[in-house]
Formats: C-alpha cells, structure tokens, sequence
C-alpha cells in the first residue's frame, strides 16, 4: 500500500540515490528528489563530488527522466557546523574522526529529514548499502547490505528509531552490479558514473592540506619516541600520522616501524615494532544503541573498529548504565584509533556503538 505516500530521496547525482528513486517509483510511492548544497571550500566548490555543478546536474537529469519533482537545499551552514567543524575539533583533540558519522545524524537525518517531513513526506530514502526490518516487536533494526563489499550499515549506527521509521533503503537489497544494470534499464544517466570514496569537502585533495589551512597551528614539531621512551627524532607535527602507519616516518631503524599512538599531552609521537601495534581491549564512550535501550550486560559480538576493518569476535562490557562500553577481542586489533566508531554486530543485526576513546 505505498500509492501516494511521499518519499524524498536524497540524491546526489550518483547511481546509487538514482537507482534508489527508480525503485521506489516502481514501487508506487509519490518520489520527490532533494538534493543538499554542501559546504565547499572557497575556490573548490567545482570539485566537492557530493554538490559540485556536475553532481547537481546529473541528479536533476535523472529526476527528469524518470518524471520526478526534484529541489536543491541549501545545507551549507548546517553541514559546516556538524561536519567540518567537528573533523576539525577532532584533529585538534588529537583523534581521527569519521566525519561521515556525523553527517548522517546531524546533517541527513536531521537537518534533510526535517525538510521531508516539511514536504509533507512519510520517508526519507537514500542510496546507502543498508537494510532495515521490522522485529516482532515494532522496532526497527539495522542490518548488513545483501553485498557486503559496499555494505554502510557502519555509519549508519547513529540513527534512532524514530528515525529508522522515517528511512527507507531499496538499494541495500542489491548487488552493486545490479544496480547499475538497473540504471541502465531505466535509462539513468548515472548508470556509468565513476563513484568516489573520498571526503565531498576535501574536494580530492589531502585531509592535511585542508587542515593545514584551517588549523595550521596543529602542525607543531615533537619527538618520535618508542614505548620505553627512547627519542629516536622528530615528527613534523602529529595529525600528519596515522596509527599504523609505517611509511615516511624519517627514523632509522633495523626492523620497520609503525606508529603506536599519539600523546597530545606531551605533543610525542609513539613507535614500535609490528608485535607492539596490535590492542586486545578498547574503551568507547557516547554509545548509541540500535534499539532505543542501552544493553548493560556483557555480551559477545563482532566489532567493527573502522568503516574499512574487518568485524572481529570480542566481549562487550557495558558501563555507566549503557553510555560507555569495554571492548575485549578475541585477539589484538591493529589500528584501533581514537575517534573511530567502534560498531557491535551479532550475526547480521548492528546491536550499536561508540566512538574510541
């Protein structure tokens, strides 16, 4: 029964948003496209893939083809503040934030979920690798993509319910090769666009770079120093490394190195060798929990450490009542990184998850 229920689709003049929209036409929903003008660096607003004026024309060509309202949003002061300047207080507080994680909370189903409902939507839909399924309960869970390779379900963890109950996912249902088929079958000018996975606000560039224009006092020299406290020389300022990293550190060694973690007190970059990297434990803290009630036993999982890890078998430990987690894996992690989401699965369902502290 979905004639004449309004759906916005957030498109961004990829296939997959494109794909999205089609599908759900198919499915009888009265589909409007909404597309958001990001926030851009001055000078590269030709290059952010997520707004730029190509992206903003193929969005608005395949709205035309399949016979669609489509609008423009103006997103910028909302996505600046979310977005940009959390990456940029993260770097400062010495983390490597997943800015995507905040774009979906506080800039998708937020800011662009309001301007739905304002359009008198019933859902929100995008082209996210995701799949959501009611339980016998009434609540909504989260579930991997039918194609894990391209699955999203990790920046996804943020919703609420009540937003869940909002959002529809028609792509997650899908093989990526399926769905530029399905471009092709509905003759979407998208069907062959190349797709990015760089941050839109980057606009190609390098997060150094940008960040050494926005907050070039974060580029302060320090030790490179190992975990028994050796100074082994000097690093050119500690967002320029990232945990694990083995290339370009500048020392001499007779074994490789990596980079263990960064001290901000002390401004020292920590090294070791490779059997140094690896962590059996974690702690997380602002954890949010797929179901609306924070679970506070301890419970087996596999977790997800960063949007590009592998899930890894651990125990979860719930404290002060569900807000901060304790992750023990089953054997070390390499690459646990403050600021990351680690993201709790059991079997195909997201249980939740917090950012590393």
């Amino acid at each position: 029964m979905t004639a004449n229920l309004r759906v916005v689709v957030a498109m961004s003049g990829g296939v997959d948003s494109s794909v999205a929209a089609a599908l759900l036409k198919d499915q009888g929903f009265d589909v409007v496209g909404v597309m958001l003008r990001l926030w851009s660096e001055p000078g590269t607003e030709e290059s952010n893939r997520c707004c730029s004026p190509e992206s903003m024309s193929m969005a608005r060509r395949a709205a035309a083809v399949l016979d669609i309202p489509f609008h423009v949003i103006d997103g910028k002061t909302a996505f600046h503040a979310a977005v940009v300047q959390g990456f940029l207080d993260g770097y400062g507080g010495g983390a490597t934030p997943n800015p995507c994680l905040q774009c979906n909370k506080e800039v998708r189903w937020s800011f662009l979920l309001e301007h739905a409902l304002a359009l008198d939507a019933e859902f929100m839909a995008t082209g996210h690798y995701a799949r959501l399924l009611k339980d016998e309960s009434g609540a909504i869970r989260l579930l991997r993509a039918i194609d894990t390779s391209k699955d999203q379900s990790y920046v996804l963890h943020v919703l609420d319910q009540a937003q869940l109950r909002r959002t529809l996912l028609p792509i997650g249902e899908h093989k990526k090769a399926d769905v530029r088929r399905l471009a092709e079958y509905y003759s979407l000018p998208t069907a062959s666009r190349r797709e990015s996975q760089d941050l839109c606000f980057l606009a190609g560039g390098d997060y150094r770079d940008f960040l050494r224009r926005r907050r070039p006092e974060l580029f302060v020299d320090g030790n490179i120093v190992t975990v028994s406290g050796e100074v082994l020389g000097e690093h050119r300022g500690l967002v320029n490394y990232t945990i694990g990293q083995r290339k370009g550190l500048g020392v001499p060694s007779p074994v490789p190195l990596y980079v263990l973690r960064k001290d901000v007190a002390s401004g020292n970059l920590i090294v070791g060798i490779e059997e140094e990297l690896g962590q059996r434990e974690l702690s997380a803290a602002n954890v949010h929990w797929l179901s609306g009630q924070p679970n506070t036993e301890p419970f087996q999982a596999n977790v997800k450490t960063r949007y590009t890890a592998r899930e890894a078998p651990a125990e979860v430990f719930p404290l002060d009542g569900g807000q901060h987690v304790r992750i023990v894996f089953d054997a070390p992690q390499r690459d646990i990184t403050r600021g990351q989401a680690a993201v709790f699965y059991q079997e195909e369902y997201v249980v939740g998850g917090g950012i590393i502290e």
